[in-house]
């Protein structure tokens, strides 16, 4: 059976591993004041921050469609018997629902909810390629991704709560102490859900550092790979990954938020992502 993996946008791999590792996707919608765009790279989150700063509005994402979905699963399905595809979290998006009921008009494919965001959802993504190359059946590979999904590390520390709090993802009282006390808060998925489970004060490159230690300190990685993943570079980023590699990580990427991401989290958000090697591993 010829397997294609496939997400969505969001899942913010590089060029590069989408093309090593044959995924499909399909893009997020992003808008612009009165311009739409899709999140296929067409629009960069420099030229989206700097539209936001120019224009004092921030951007919105749309849920993609049952009917978009539903072409886009055809499409693959010429070309292969089975697609999985890995989803952005229920809890942040409408688009899971359609997705599941654009699946249910198409024949073997099977929709896996991240419960995550971003490379969190990457991880999966990859993991999900390595098992359709090693021969795996469909079941098997939909079973073991399941239980990884309970593994996957997926946390950030924002510089700002601008853009969650437009998003309706954090409240006007968090929003104001956050900037009166200028907190940096770290934000973390809780099965599938954002939730603040920390807040750093001080600078941002020596809080992103704190975090990244912190991080490692409070999980059991599993050593495999890990995502650095930014919506702009900051400074820290180099030392960041410097500590990554020294911890022992094999496979150490740095990678570029996508539109989506970026309309949510705002400027110099940045992220460490990996799998722990336990399902109950410390998370948060």
């Amino acid at each position: 059976m010829k397997i294609a993996v496939s997400a969505e946008s969001t899942c913010d791999l590089s060029k590069d591993l989408i093309e090593k590792y044959d995924v499909k996707i399909i893009p997020y919608h992003v808008i612009l004041g009165e311009e739409e765009y899709q999140d296929d790279g067409s629009l960069s989150s420099q030229e989206l921050f700097e539209f936001v700063d120019k224009n004092g509005i921030l951007p919105k994402t749309a849920a993609l469609t049952v009917g978009e979905y539903e072409d886009y699963f055809k499409n693959i399905l010429k070309d292969y018997d089975a697609v999985i595809h890995i989803t952005l979290s229920s809890r942040i998006t409408s688009s899971v629902g359609n997705c599941e009921m654009a699946a249910k008009n198409c024949q073997n494919v099977f929709v896996i909810d991240s419960k995550s965001l971003s490379t969190g959802i990457g991880l999966l993504v990859l993991s999900c390629a390595e098992k359709i190359k090693a021969g795996l059946e469909v079941k098997q590979i939909v079973n073991e991704l399941l239980q990884e999904v309970e593994r996957v590390q997926a946390s950030f520390v924002v510089n700002t709560l601008k853009y969650l709090h437009k998003g309706g993802r954090c409240s006007a009282i968090a929003l104001l102490g956050a900037n009166l006390l200028k907190i940096k808060p770290k934000i973390a998925l809780i099965d599938g859900k954002m939730e603040v489970v920390k807040k750093y004060m001080g600078k941002l490159d020596d809080v992103l550092v704190r975090y990244c230690n912190d991080l490692l300190n409070d999980n059991n990685p599993n050593l495999n790979r890990v995502f650095v993943t930014y919506s702009s570079r900051v400074a820290a980023t180099d030392k960041i990954i410097q500590i990554l590699k020294d911890y022992g990580f094999k496979e150490v990427y740095e990678t570029q938020a996508g539109c989506t991401i970026c309309s949510h989290c705002g400027r110099d958000t940045l992220g460490v992502l990996f799998l722990n090697r336990e399902k109950d591993a410390i998370k948060g």
